[in-house]
């Protein structure tokens, strides 16, 4: 059985002229740290390898007030440690509003940017995404408000999350510029992009994918159903195969589509961090992937 190819640890941003690690941080849970044990969180990342910090306005505990913090919090460890900001590709989200629910209206996303810039202490946002399309805006009014501040350097690269491929499409006809990079809820237990037409997107225009729950909210690790438990099995026999921990195995499967997704870890146990390098050294065969996908699907393909 010939190997699936395996992906490289640093790879494009899609068209964006940036290149980044092939698995981010993520930070949605960041912020409840003192300020030592959060520069620590975010150096180890950058020590394993990860170049791709992902975060959100809205990101950051709840008991904490939630909206603003994560971004607060990675302001206040880029301010201790200015030279970390160089060595790390900036990626938020903007467009939720708690109890409106999604504002994409020019104004709005304008101050959405600004706060963001003005939380994280930066000058500049590398990958500026729109959290969850919002019905009611035009996408011409959207495609305005982020050429404008692409325009003024506030912005370096366009991305969408939650997108159908039809609302991107519909998005990058009234854009200049690209949107490089989709970020779709992707796992071994939520296949949607493969069929929802996400993926095929992302390859046909040179997109980048940035799955977010690659680990499906915590199902892969303590299964609850059959579904999962069929799944699980398969990457147990294959962590075991490849000498690595069970998340590596879950990462790894979804880096073998050729649309070579970037999975964004989510964990803040230092040891997990660590552990992300090992993503890159499961190899898998074409009939193990597909095993695995009929495992999910619990249904032999037709």
């Amino acid at each position: 059985m010939s190997d699936l190819p395996t992906p490289e640890p640093i790879r494009p941003l899609g068209r964006s002229g940036i290149s980044v690690s092939s698995v981010a941080w993520g930070m949605w849970r960041f912020g409840g740290e003192d300020l030592a044990s959060a520069q620590k969180l975010v150096e180890t990342a950058l020590e394993v390898g990860v170049t791709l910090f992902d975060t959100a306005d809205i990101y950051g505990p709840s008991d904490l007030g939630g909206f603003g913090v994560a971004e607060s919090q990675l302001g206040r460890v880029l301010e201790a440690s200015p030279g970390l900001r160089q060595r790390m590709v900036l990626a938020t989200k903007g467009g939720i509003v708690f109890g409106t629910p999604y504002n994409s209206s020019a104004a709005y996303l304008a101050s959405a940017i600004d706060a963001s810039l003005k939380r994280m202490q930066v000058d500049r946002i590398d990958l500026w995404q729109i959290h969850r399309p919002d019905i009611l805006t035009h996408p011409s009014e959207i495609a305005r408000a982020l050429e404008d501040a692409h325009r003024a350097g506030k912005i370096a690269a366009i991305g969408v999350s939650n997108y159908t491929a039809a609302q991107t499409q519909g998005l990058a006809a009234c854009l200049s510029l690209p949107i490089v990079s989709h970020q779709p809820e992707f796992s071994a237990l939520k296949l949607d992009p493969l069929h929802d037409g996400i993926l095929d997107q992302a390859m046909m225009n040179d997109m980048a994918v940035l799955a977010w729950s690659p680990l499906a909210g915590g199902r892969l690790a303590q299964p609850q159903d059959e579904r999962a438990r069929a799944v699980v099995a398969l990457f147990d026999a294959k962590a075991a195969q490849a000498g690595v921990s069970h998340t590596a195995v879950a990462l790894s499967w979804l880096m073998a589509h050729p649309a070579r997704t970037i999975p964004i870890v989510g964990t803040q146990n230092l040891d997990r961090i660590r552990e992300i390098p090992q993503a890159y050294l499961p190899r898998w065969s074409r009939e193990e992937w597909y095993a695995v996908l009929v495992a999910s699907r619990g249904e032999r393909l037709p």
